[in-house]
């Protein structure tokens, strides 16, 4: 019964995360299909519309929307939706939230050298970080906090979706080969996963 049952474990551990995978990404393709398709069975003649439609729809609005963002006279509007958002109690909140996450796992608004490894003072421990500030950045109120040589790291926590920031001095880091996904995935997993070891390169 045990060797039963440690096949089944490995089993389940093996085709979980792609189950799981499939069904995020079928409930993502279901919710765009039924949320554009009446109207487009609505605009298009019924013999032009075909299942999978709102789904192509879909894709090639947000490519158009990609492309309209880096045009001056667009780029505003795009963007408008989010400010009144931020401006409502409450829908601020995780409207920030779900925006600095998309941001973080992009890694389009981070550094080349935006992931450390911080060493703690008089310590032996090391954490994985996210360089997130620096100091000299004008009207960002944390930035304005730093001196000179300070920097703002935020910790992730293994299993959590949570974490710290600390300002630290630059000299306690060191930069790592990693992208902020990348860093996000090895520490949330608490390291039990597949990602690639981290390049450890010093900073004279």
């Amino acid at each position: 019964m045990k060797r039963v049952g440690r096949a089944l474990a490995r089993g389940l551990f093996l085709i979980l995360p792609a189950v799981i995978t499939v069904q995020l990404i079928l409930w993502a393709l279901v919710a765009v299909e039924t949320s554009l398709s009446p109207a487009l069975q609505t605009i298009l003649p019924e013999n032009l519309y075909f299942p999978g439609l709102a789904i192509l729809t879909f894709l090639a609005i947000c490519v158009l929307i990609g492309y309209s963002a880096s045009w001056r006279n667009f780029n505003w509007a795009w963007h408008l939706p989010g400010k009144v958002f931020m401006k409502i109690p409450g829908v601020s909140q995780v409207h920030g939230l779900v925006q600095d996450i998309f941001e973080v796992m992009s890694g389009d608004n981070f550094e080349e050298e935006s992931v450390v490894m911080v060493k703690l003072p008089n310590s032996e421990v090391e954490l994985i970080g996210i360089v997130t500030k620096k100091s000299g950045v004008p009207g960002d109120k944390i930035s304005e906090l730093l001196e000179e040589d300070r920097i703002a790291v935020f910790l992730p926590m293994a299993y959590n979706i949570g974490g710290y920031m600390i300002m630290v001095p630059k000299s306690c880091t060191t930069n790592l080969d990693m992208s902020p996904a990348e860093a996000l995935q090895l520490v949330l997993s608490g390291g039990l996963g597949k990602s690639k070891a981290p390049d450890m390169s010093t900073d004279d």
